[in-house]
């Protein structure tokens, strides 16, 4: 028996990118696929928001047009999504892509109803695109999309074993939190989602669980509930890991 029946995984798309930096790794995306694969035949329901980020950040283009350089980082996460479909297809696990800017051609438009039927007929659904509007990120959309399916949780899969009181790649000696409230990462100004999409989930009351994707099997074990990675929670003290 399973912990979560249906969840949301955000994958950033420099998860994608592995030890390249950027573009896609095969060789990532293949284990990554796997993984999801392995939770969708257990029976859990899987929604997957993908960022762009290995292909195109929009906000580090000072000069350009906000919203300009805000959708051609949806376009990005468009092709993370239809190559992470193709990896999982491939192994026999049928998903969808839906897209919040209409592209026939290539996959769904968005429309919750839809979503959901998708899920419960056991099918992988990959959300491409953000919300559709700029100046919002893939952390909100993966907010917004987990309060509209009725999503249990959040797995932010990234590539640190969860959220540190510092940084742990400057700061020698940082910790790793077990769990924290909220209110912790907004007033610590933790670097996990941002504080749109920290806010979102507090008042949708949707945890997190923050954990490493690099080791392999880490989503099936949070699937499971097994104590990895970082949750985020409701009235929750920060305590950090042993």
């Amino acid at each position: 028996m399973t912990k979560y029946k249906r969840v949301i995984i955000k994958l950033s798309g420099e998860a994608l990118a592995g030890p390249k930096k950027t573009g896609i790794d095969t060789e990532t995306l293949e284990c990554i696929a796997d993984q999801i694969i392995d939770v969708a035949r257990i029976g859990v329901e899987v929604g997957i928001v993908v960022g762009g980020g290995n292909f195109w950040r929009g906000r580090s283009c000072e000069d350009m047009d906000r919203p300009t350089a805000d959708h051609m980082g949806m376009l990005a996460t468009a092709i993370n999504a239809l190559a992470l479909q193709d990896a999982i297809e491939r192994k026999g696990q049928p998903t969808r892509v839906m897209t919040a800017i209409e592209m026939k051609a290539v996959a769904e438009p968005y429309i919750r109803r839809r979503a959901i039927r998708h899920l419960e007929k056991g099918r992988v659904v990959i959300f491409a695109c953000g919300i559709g509007d700029p100046f919002f990120s893939t952390d909100t959309t993966a907010a917004l999309r987990a309060a509209e399916i009725n999503a249990e949780v959040i797995l932010k899969a990234t590539n640190v074993d969860g959220v540190y009181d510092a940084d742990p790649n400057k700061v020698n000696g940082a910790k790793c939190f077990k769990t924290l409230g909220y209110f912790d990462v907004l007033e610590r100004n933790l670097k996990v989602m941002d504080t749109t999409a920290i806010t979102f989930c507090m008042d949708n009351n949707i945890p997190l669980v923050v954990f490493s994707m690099i080791k392999k099997g880490n989503i099936m074990r949070v699937i499971n509930g097994e104590p990895v990675g970082t949750v985020i929670s409701k009235d929750t003290k920060p305590e950090y890991q042993d």
